[in-house]
């Protein structure tokens, strides 16, 4: 049988077996497969992957092998631009916005809290979610790693914590979202675009003394969820300061 020499490089390495990690590696192959399917069949989605080197040259996921090759594979340059002719995902997005799978609902309100689009549309087949990301231009973030093989998925990120603290600090971390972050500007309930509200106009919606102590509100433009900076508030801006900064 054909073989050719792996080698994966930062992250890419958390979809390997503890012996294949941070190593140049043989794997064997039957025909003349095409990279991107030798890459999958070791357990990296394409997803994750922004550069393919074969013998030296940078390669598309198209280029197929037949044995001999050295392989080098590197994870997303989301804030780092390599060049258009290297580069095999999409050019970053500069607004980007995400769809989640069911399990990751916590995420998807962390992201919301910082400001970012993030759908969330439940217990959905794949397919949904395949064309939620394609058709709408989202990043598709799921633990599923057979999800984000999938040949029509272009972004994507499988968040390595099962914590929801620390996948959003995965995510910002991944994507450099502190510089794009507008917090508290969106409803963590339904996703849409808050707007400033006087206190005249949510009488009613919320308690009485919330209205008497309180001089600042916001409420979703969708939902009509009302928000004020109580006493969750301040936790929740301890978590953003310690995501974003000063930003």
């Amino acid at each position: 049988m054909p073989q050719a020499t792996f080698r994966f490089y930062e992250e890419l390495n958390d979809f390997l077996p503890p012996e294949r990690r941070r190593r140049a590696f043989e794997h064997r192959f039957d025909g003349t497969p095409s990279v991107k399917d030798q890459i999958e069949a070791l357990g990296v989605p394409h997803t994750e992957v922004d550069l393919i080197v074969v013998d030296g040259e940078p390669a598309g996921f198209d280029r197929l092998l037949r044995g001999g090759e050295r392989v080098a594979v590197y994870p997303m340059f989301e804030t780092l631009d390599i060049g258009p002719i290297a580069r095999l995902r999409p050019a970053p997005l500069r607004e980007p916005r995400f769809v989640l799978d069911v399990h990751l609902r916590t995420l998807a309100r962390r992201l919301r809290m910082l400001g970012f689009d993030a759908a969330w549309p439940g217990d959905v087949p794949d397919e949904t979610l395949a064309a939620l990301s394609v058709d709408e231009g989202r990043i598709l973030l799921t633990r599923d790693r057979g999800l984000l093989k999938r040949r029509d998925v272009l972004r994507g990120y499988c968040p390595r914590s099962p914590d929801p603290e620390r996948q959003v600090r995965e995510v910002v971390r991944r994507f450099d979202l502190g510089r794009l972050a507008r917090p508290f500007t969106r409803c963590i309930a339904c996703n849409a675009e808050l707007a400033p509200a006087r206190a005249e106009e949510i009488a009613g919606a919320v308690p009485a003394d919330i209205l008497r102590r309180h001089a600042r509100f916001a409420r979703c433009r969708a939902c009509g969820r009302v928000y004020w900076p109580g006493t969750h508030f301040e936790r929740m801006s301890a978590l953003v300061a310690e995501l974003v900064g000063d930003r």
